[in-house]
Parts: structure tokens; sequence; C-alpha cells
């Protein structure tokens, strides 16, 4: 299958084709999946001198990582508060250093390799609630205090809606150490840096099947690879293949639109240039483009199946925010499918010798999925540490088991978005 009719799939700087699997391969690791997790692994294995083949179902960048609102946060998805509530300050302070290293490891791969993916600084957090915003702010405060980290300014009501270029918010705070991106032009940078450090990166090549053992063997329809380890690293596709993955890492659709380029008017809306996320727990989060468009992200569904009218169904949602733009044209709308956690932290695991997984990264995976990436390359070289923070994290599966997981989070999601509302 070829790309979303996204802005994305439109705008992308690389169009070359790799060819699918054909007949047997041994290799040191094989990997499943071409976004960013798999992709990163791939890069940084190479780097270390190992042997890498790549297996992507359709085109590398195709699932979540060609498709996701190109947001670059900092921290993990949980904030420092919980983290340490739930582990400890130890345990929380580690969590917060990886997550930097996350948002820098992004940065640097950027620069040294010469990715060409719009990347801007900026991030704004935009309160929904008035009884949100002395929170937010105070956050920011613990941030510098403890954490060292000083990056984050508050904003009153008024400084944010000339900030975002609407009143629809209370306040807020701007990450200046945060970022944005064109998300698969990123992803296809990383394939390209693999592919010179000499990872074999394959697409159209859907896994079927991996057998478990002292040396694991992933097939697909036209061959199949030996390998001394498998990383999985399909996320919310893994479809089958790890029933312990799948338990603990749930699929869900989200949506997004990009209208027509705006000109000069763009600065009406977002004059810093920033990237935006607000605070519901179904978030909006929108950001400009280097071509002057607004890419606008709202509303998810929890089956495999999209909206029939994908673009009515967000622009409602950009209206909610921008009502001024009710005249702008629609260029694309799309959707696609990312995944979460019961405690929306990454699940990172050893499922067995030489069996890897990664996913579930709950709307941070631009920058968790690439430090992922760079984990497990370090777990599969036997050092372990880093990796070993997170596999450390307990994980629940989802209530009801495969069959009733879904009507399950369906319950609790209309929930959290009823909250939304009141």
């Amino acid at each position: 299958m070829t790309h979303a009719a996204s802005y994305y799939a439109e705008s992308r700087n690389d169009r070359r084709e790799r060819p699918a699997l054909a007949g047997d391969a041994s290799c040191d690791v094989a990997i499943v999946g071409g976004g960013y997790t798999g992709l990163s692994a791939a890069l940084h294995l190479a780097e270390r001198g190992r042997k890498v083949i790549l297996l992507e179902a359709h085109e590398l960048g195709w699932g979540a990582s060609g498709r996701n609102g190109g947001q670059v946060h900092s921290g993990q998805r949980r904030d420092q508060d919980t983290l340490e509530k739930w582990f400890g300050a130890t345990q929380a302070r580690r969590l917060w250093d990886l997550a930097e290293e996350a948002k820098a490891t992004v940065k640097g791969l950027i620069a040294r390799h010469a990715i060409d993916c719009d990347w801007r600084d900026g991030l704004i957090y935009a309160m929904h609630k008035p009884g949100y915003v002395a929170a937010d702010h105070a956050y920011a405060d613990r941030l510098a205090r403890d954490y060292a980290y000083p990056h984050m300014t508050t904003l009153d009501r008024d400084q944010l809606a000339a900030a975002i270029g609407s009143s629809a918010f209370h306040g807020g705070t701007r990450d200046g150490d945060g970022g944005h991106l064109h998300a698969l032009n990123y992803a296809l940078g990383l394939a390209r840096a693999a592919e010179a450090a000499g990872a074999v990166l394959h697409e159209r090549s859907p896994v079927t099947h991996v057998i478990r053992g002292a040396r694991p063997v992933v097939e697909t329809a036209s061959g199949r690879v030996t390998a001394d380890a498998v990383i999985l690293a399909g996320n919310g596709y893994l479809h089958g293949l790890d029933d312990d993955t799948e338990a603990r890492v749930m699929p869900i659709n989200n949506y997004i639109l990009a209208t027509e380029p705006l000109g000069s008017r763009i600065n009406q809306f977002i004059p810093g240039g920033e990237a935006v996320a607000d605070s519901r727990f179904v978030i909006y989060y929108w950001r400009p483009t280097a071509d002057g468009r607004i890419l606008f992200g709202g509303g998810e569904t929890y089956t495999r199946r999209f909206p029939a009218d994908i673009k009515g169904f967000v622009r409602k949602h950009l209206l909610n925010i921008y009502p001024g733009l009710a005249d702008v044209r629609i260029d694309h709308a799309w959707g696609g499918t990312l995944a979460v956690t019961t405690n929306r932290l990454p699940y990172m695991r050893r499922l067995a010798p030489g069996l890897y997984t990664s996913g579930g990264y709950s709307g941070h995976g631009v920058a968790t999925a690439t430090l992922a990436g760079k984990l497990l390359a370090e777990a599969i070289a036997a050092e372990t540490e880093r990796f070993d923070v997170f596999q450390s994290i307990p994980s629940m599966k989802f209530p009801g088991g495969k069959l009733m997981r879904t009507p399950t989070l369906i319950m609790a999601m209309t929930w959290f978005a009823l909250r939304d509302r009141l």
C-alpha cells in the first residue's frame, strides 16, 4: 500500500522505492517495522557494525511515523509529579533525563545527517479550562527549580491569545526547547542515514510469522530472515505477531487536516511559528507548516474503521479554535493509527532471548520512538542499563483481553471526552 493521501505524502522529499524481500537471508538483527523505532534501531545498530535487515509491510514511514502531528515534547507522556508518585524521585529523574535525551537525539540526528524536515523550535501548551492554569504555571516553575529546566515560560490569557491567535484558552506555557517537524521527511531521513550506515531496508514485505528460537526467524510471503535478534517495531500494526505486546499496546486512530497555504495570514494565528497542544484528554494539536498551512489534529476513534468524511470530522474541531478559518479550503485530511498503553508510558521489553519489542508511545512518538531505537541497539549489544529503565516499568494488560479491550477503551475514552466538555 502507498502512503495515505496526506500533506506529508504530497510534500515528501524522497520518493525512492526499496525492493521487497525475496528469498532467504541471514543477518545479525532483523527489524519488523519501518517507522521511527525501526529506522532508528537500524541506524544505531548499523553504526555499531551489525548487519541489519528491516522489513516494512508497506512503505517506510507508512504508519504513525509518517502521519503524526510532528510535535516534539519535553518529558514523558506523564508529568514528573505523577512519575515521582508512582516510582520515586530517583526513577522519575531517570525518566526525565531519558526524555531530554530523546529530544536531543532527534535534533542531533537531524543535524548530523542533514535531514531536511523543516525543524522549528517552540511548543505552546494551551489550557482549555481556567482551573488548569495555576497548576500549569506551577509545574513550569517546578521544572525550573527541581529539574534545572529553564525553557518553560508562563503565558497569561492575553499573552496566549496573542501567541496563537485564539481566545478559546485561559493561559498556558511555552516550551522553547520543544518544537516540530515534517513527520514523514524525518522518517525518510532516518532511512537514508540507516542505509548509508549499511542497513538493508525492504518495503512491501509484511511479516506473517516470527519463529522464536536460538536464532529467530522472520517470515514473509516471499522470503524469510534468520537473525541473532529480532525487534518488533510495528507499534499499533503488529496484528498477531506477539500476543503479549498486543495485550499492552492498544491501537487507536487519530485524524489530521492541513489547510490551503495561508500566505501572510498565517501570522494572525501563530506569529511565533510554534506548535500548539491543548489540555484536553483527547487533545487538539496544531502547527504551521513550512509553506504556511495550519496542520491541525483533533478527534479519535477506537476501531480500525476511519470516518467516511475525515475532512468534516476534523474541521469542526478546527473551527472550535479558529472560527475565522471557516472560509479556508482544506487541502488534505487523513487518519493514522498510533498506540497507547494503560499508563501512557512506552512498553519496551525483551520478550525472550533474542526477541525485543517497543511501542505504545501514547502521542510522544517522534522523540520517544527515536530514542527507543537507540536503546534497543544498546540492549542488543549487552548495554542494558538504560533500556532496563523502561523495561522495569510495570505495564498492565488492557482489561477484557483482545475480545473486550476495544469496548472497554471506548467506554473509558468517551467518559474522558465528556469530561473535556464539562
